[in-house]
């Protein structure tokens, strides 16, 4: 049976020439959208398999939709449109936007360590100021990932390479992944990068013992605030955070009171509570802080395009053959549990 592709994101010219040559299947091309939209009937009726972050908002008139790959890590957009009650199989882009984000990790961790926003207000000003704040090195500290996901373990591998110590907190620990998008060499496939691994129950004496501490869970409803005042407290008040992952995790109060008290030493924030932040919300104000308008891994990335291709692709293969898929989530996890 001839499977029926429908395809809604930027096109890579070299990945679309290679989907068409696999068998039994034909492709129809329609401008990439950044929300749901209605679609017109005849055009998605007989689609088997979308390739698009936002399902059409008339999806149910799909009724042959078998496989829905998205462009995005997070999937929060297609709670509640019941997709797996419908037999349709759901695969996002994990992997794709790894490298990015743990370069970003990197970055801040370094940037954090020796204010560079204290460095870069000097210049401004004519400021000769050589003191030993500017002169930190990160080799030695530790680096907690709360969550051990593909962007964990590739900031893992980079943060060992640099000579930091590793720790993870997990809740079903640290592991070998299979039928996972990863970009060759990169990660921590294996899961034996990290010095420690910590369990649910095991947060305090995880985060007792960082310099830095960065999120990389996805957001749900049993993660939104997930780190408020006792998680933020038990940070040794030297410690930096670091949030690439989704601004909800932390509580933005606990945040505000955090930064203003003392708690702890600063933050690097890649994700936040409103969208865009306002200029007046005081997070834009504290010197320790450093704000990145959600640009840590993006569809602007030039790797991007030619990454979710390739996953795309891929997964096409897989289906075809009956295999299993890279990135596929369960039911559960798109009822938002």
């Amino acid at each position: 049976m001839v499977k029926h592709i429908l395809i809604g994101v930027p096109v890579d010219p070299e990945a679309a020439l290679k989907l068409g040559t696999i068998p039994g299947i034909t492709m129809t091309m329609t401008d990439p959208v950044e929300e749901s939209i209605e679609l017109p009937a005849d055009l998605i009726r007989d689609k088997h398999l979308l390739f698009s972050s936002f399902p059409p908002t008339n999806h149910l008139e799909m009724e042959n939709l078998e496989f829905l790959q998205i462009g995005s890590v997070g999937y929060s957009q297609l709670y509640g449109l019941d997709l797996p009650q419908r037999g349709v199989r759901v695969c996002n882009a994990r992997g794709v936007f790894d490298i990015t984000i743990a370069e970003w990790n990197i970055a801040m961790m370094v940037n954090l360590a020796r204010d560079l926003r204290g460095m870069v207000r000097n210049q401004e000003y004519g400021v000769w100021d050589r003191a030993a704040r500017f002169q930190r090195e990160i080799r030695g500290l530790a680096v907690g990932l709360w969550g051990y996901g593909g962007i964990a373990r590739e900031t893992a591998r980079l943060a060992k390479s640099l000579g930091m110590i590793v720790h993870a907190l997990s809740r079903g620990g640290v592991g070998s992944r299979d039928n996972i998008y990863l970009v060759p060499g990169t990660g921590d496939p294996e899961g034996k990068l990290p010095d420690r691994v910590f369990l649910a129950g095991q947060e305090v004496e995880f985060l007792s013992g960082l310099d830095f501490l960065i999120l990389s869970m996805p957001l749900t409803p049993s993660t939104t605030g997930l780190v408020g005042e006792n998680e933020l407290q038990a940070l040794p008040p030297t410690a930096f955070v670091l949030n690439p992952a989704r601004g909800p995790l932390i509580q933005e109060e606990a945040l505000l009171k955090a930064l203003r008290e003392g708690w702890i030493s600063g933050a690097a924030l890649d994700t936040h509570y409103h969208y865009p932040m306002p200029a007046d919300h005081p997070l834009w104000r504290f010197p320790n802080v450093i704000m990145t308008p959600h640009i840590s891994g993006s569809g602007e990335s030039p790797h991007y395009n030619q990454r979710v291709w390739d996953l795309f692709v891929q997964n096409v293969e897989r289906f075809i053959a009956g295999q299993p898929l890279l990135n596929e989530l369960a039911g559960s996890m798109l009822n938002g549990d």
